[in-house]
């Protein structure tokens, strides 16, 4: 036997059922939008790399050392031992410096060995000193006695320690430091292992530093004790 519905009965089901319908899928509906867009929203802080740490935080004091390979008005590019391009931009604050003398600009000529300190972003420097034919030396011979690895795409990441690691170290760990001591634990880093990128100097909790390095594939930790004197690297 069969039972008829009216018209109004069946609009009504109908409403019913749609109701239903939203109520189950709406708060997950509600909470998949709001969890897209607080992931969209959400950034790092340019402080993080650890608890009480800014030592992930944007450009800072570093160096590079390496041959000149072009000049222009106010910038001019060198070459690491390990093949790293490097663009210095010279400002008017920039310091000249040939050997243990003052100097000028014109010093820096295509094919000069130089040490550039100053503020590094990646593989562009604004310098604050130039040394040309810095005393320490460079070139691929120190970098090979020295163990540098040069970066090369796809090949396998090297990771070896050698030297004295200073204890607790964590990566991430300490406070950025600039001027006159960025500058010392630098030129004593990329003395002992040339050609990389130095991005930021870390003063540790037991006050020694960590030379942070980049564009090589080893190492990228050089660690830096109170007496400005390479210990260890990783």
């Amino acid at each position: 036997m069969s039972i008829r519905t009216s018209p109004s009965l069946k609009l009504s089901f109908l409403l019913l059922a749609a109701t239903a319908i939203l109520a189950a899928c709406g708060p997950a509906a509600a909470s998949s939008s709001s969890s897209s867009s607080s992931s969209s929203t959400t950034t790092q802080p340019s402080g993080s790399g650890g608890a009480g740490s800014n030592a992930r935080s944007g450009p800072a004091s570093g160096g590079a050392s390496g041959t000149v390979g072009s000049v222009s008005t106010s910038s001019f590019t060198i070459s690491t031992s390990a093949g790293v391009k490097v663009t210095v931009d010279e400002v008017s604050t920039t310091t000249y410096q040939k050997g243990t003398s003052s100097t000028s600009a014109s010093a820096v000529t295509t094919g000069e060995p130089v040490l550039v300190l100053g503020t590094t972003s990646g593989v562009t420097i604004t310098a604050t000193q130039v040394i040309v034919q810095p005393t320490a030396g460079g070139g691929s011979a120190t970098s090979s006695a020295a163990g540098v690895i040069p970066f090369q795409r796809g090949a396998p990441t090297t990771s070896k320690q050698v030297g004295q690691i200073p204890p607790n170290y964590s990566q991430g760990s300490g406070t950025i430091v600039s001027g006159t001591t960025a500058n010392k634990a630098t030129e004593a880093a990329l003395a002992a292992y040339p050609g990389g990128v130095v991005d930021r100097v870390v003063k540790l909790s037991n006050s020694e530093y960590e030379v942070h390095n980049i564009g090589v594939s080893w190492p990228h930790h050089i660690f830096v004790n109170q007496d400005f004197k390479v210990i260890g690297a990783d």
